[in-house]
């Protein structure tokens, strides 16, 4: 995500020469933070509404975690601006010691794992609804009636789809030119907010499922408390931030507190507008990806659909080497310490066995655990490290060093606390459900 970030800075930031490195101007930090939180968390948010209780309740806890999404962002700015270190890693282990930095380093690689499951249960789910589109189409039958072949199961087309374009894209050392669609992601997820939008208003209001005035409805605090990883997920930008705020012109702390509060208002518009609208349009029969609750004849939706697919067929092989690079690293680091040295075969050869272990692991488990609310509950969790664990000790910690009052020292620090509390609570519980409901399958 850092990766992604550096790329649309290299793209939209512009430089006195070209050895400069690119500098940002508000709007285009704004642009690439909105452009590294809008994703497919978005097809998740009309179940959260339902999942929450309603529309007062879910609003109400997104204005809650608006507040530390945030003060994360804040925070990490200030910690980049002490430590003098442009990545996220680099600024967790300078400021808070190696052993957290390790730690950083293995959410980091986990979470893009489990990003990487959520984007093959996305593609698998709206490669069912064109399967059945087509099939309505050919014969002029309905979905019922549609016989079952393996060549038409979607994890059929999946797997195609992973061997012949995800391979081919993710086993070259280099980005290459992928890095320039990941914009499809913003559009994609724009485009959908506005589709649900003119979905709601143009369907027949006998058969609205839900109405605003039935909206409230309630629900456990375990189940509002679960709505907080899609929350997570669908605000994540924070591993980006660090790299959009030092390519900034102006570094100041209030004006990256200003670009923050403008871009996390951005996000939370077309997240309440997609959440609301495509809650009040199916009620409690909303599937967790909202995609799949529309017909699969429906010309809007497949538009959105073929958007999306085509954004995560892009990106994977992005998240892809941002996370295998972790591990070669690794591996090229314990080789190094007893062979003395690597050479590039054996990197090579390394980073192919990598490539091809990760698309078939992320491909197994996107098969098996065909929920996108599971994938994201987890990913959720890790979310939680990166949102509010990371952001509090890195507060914690530079409050020991750095010389402030002692008033505004113990009020930061208290925050800083809090924030490792909260993070903490969100990790336990988004992960003891994920694994009660592993249980209850099995």
């Amino acid at each position: 995500m850092e990766e992604l970030a550096r790329e649309s800075i290299s793209l939209i930031g512009r430089s006195a020469s070209h050895n400069d490195p690119p500098r940002l101007g508000s709007l285009g930090a704004v642009l690439i933070l909105l452009k590294s939180a809008l994703g497919a968390g978005l097809l998740n948010f009309p179940w959260a509404f339902h999942k929450a209780g309603g529309v007062t309740t879910a609003l109400s806890l997104e204005l809650a975690s608006l507040v530390f999404l945030i003060s994360g962002l804040v925070i990490l700015a200030y910690a980049s601006s002490v430590s003098g270190q442009t990545t996220y890693q680099d600024v967790v282990r300078e400021v808070c010691g190696r052993a957290v930095g390790k730690l950083c380093e293995v959410c980091f690689c986990f979470n893009v794992f489990m990003i990487c499951v959520a984007f093959l249960v996305v593609v698998q789910d709206q490669l069912e609804k064109l399967c059945i589109s087509v099939y309505e189409t050919v014969t002029g039958s309905i979905e019922e009636e549609m016989p079952y072949h393996w060549y038409t199961d979607q994890r059929c087309a999946l797997f195609i789809i992973c061997l012949f374009i995800i391979l081919p894209l993710s086993i070259s050392k280099e980005i290459g030119i992928q890095k320039y669609t990941s914009v499809l992601g913003t559009l994609a997820a724009t485009y959908l907010c506005v589709a649900v939008i003119v979905k709601y208003y143009l369907m027949d209001k006998d058969a609205v499922v839900i109405t605003p005035e039935h909206s409230q409805g309630g629900s456990s605090w375990a189940s509002v408390f679960s709505v907080v990883p899609t929350i997570c997920f669908g605000f994540q930008c924070h591993e980006a931030c660090i790299a959009i705020y030092s390519s900034m012109e102006n570094q100041k702390l209030s004006h990256w507190m200003l670009i923050s509060v403008v871009s996390m208002f951005f996000c939370l518009l077309i997240y309440t507008l997609t959440g609301v609208y495509g809650f009040m349009t199916f009620g409690q029969e909303v599937d967790s990806d909202i995609l799949i609750s529309y017909p699969g004849n429906d010309v809007v939706m497949i538009i959105s659909r073929l958007l999306f697919g085509v954004s995560i067929i892009t990106l994977y092989p992005i998240l892809l080497l941002l996370g295998r690079s972790v591990i070669l690293n690794l591996i090229l680091r314990v080789r190094r310490n007893h062979q003395g040295i690597v050479t590039r075969v054996f990197e090579n050869r390394c980073r192919v066995v990598l490539t091809v272990i990760w698309i078939g692991v992320t491909l197994l488990v996107a098969m098996f655990v065909p929920d996108m609310a599971e994938v994201i509950s987890v990913i959720g969790g890790i979310c939680a490290f990166f949102i509010f664990i990371f952001p509090g000790l890195c507060l914690v910690f530079t409050m020991q060093t750095e010389s402030v009052s002692p008033r505004l020292k113990l009020m930061l620090t208290v925050w800083g606390v809090i924030t490792i509390v909260v993070g903490t609570f969100i990790f336990g519980q988004s992960t003891t459900i994920a694994v009660m409901e592993l249980f209850h399958k099995f």
